[in-house]
């Protein structure tokens, strides 16, 4: 489970450091989705999968629209985590969250993610 809050600087080139807790919980990738309230949700990949089948499950007994498994899809990017356990957030990733390089990011767990919010 993601728990805990940690604080981490954004460097020039996009990239962020996981805390080493986390790392446990993601291997080497994990999924960067558009989160609510403007931030980034990281889920480890079978965390993704179960969340995209309930999505399918959701639209195929018409408790959600295909726009909803297309918005969820759609923002979705598998990234892998360097020999420092650093992942690179994308610019319409970092966009959405106001993840400006050099910023200061609050790491935030949520039990079944993380969340990734602008410090500033």
């Amino acid at each position: 489970m993601f728990v805990g809050v940690h604080e981490r600087q954004l460097d020039e080139k996009g990239r962020l450091a996981l805390p080493a807790a986390y790392r446990t919980f993601v291997g080497d990738s994990c999924y960067l989705v558009f989160g609510d309230d403007r931030c980034v949700d990281v889920l480890a990949r079978d965390e993704f999968e179960r969340v995209a089948r309930d999505i399918m499950d959701q639209v195929r007994r018409g408790e959600a629209t295909r726009n909803r498994q297309r918005a969820f899809a759609h923002s979705a990017t598998l990234v892998s985590l360097d020999k420092q356990g650093r992942i690179t957030i994308g610019d319409e990733l970092r966009s959405y969250a106001h993840l400006d390089p050099g910023s200061r990011v609050i790491v935030s767990g949520n039990l079944d993610r993380a969340e990734l919010w602008s410090a500033d």
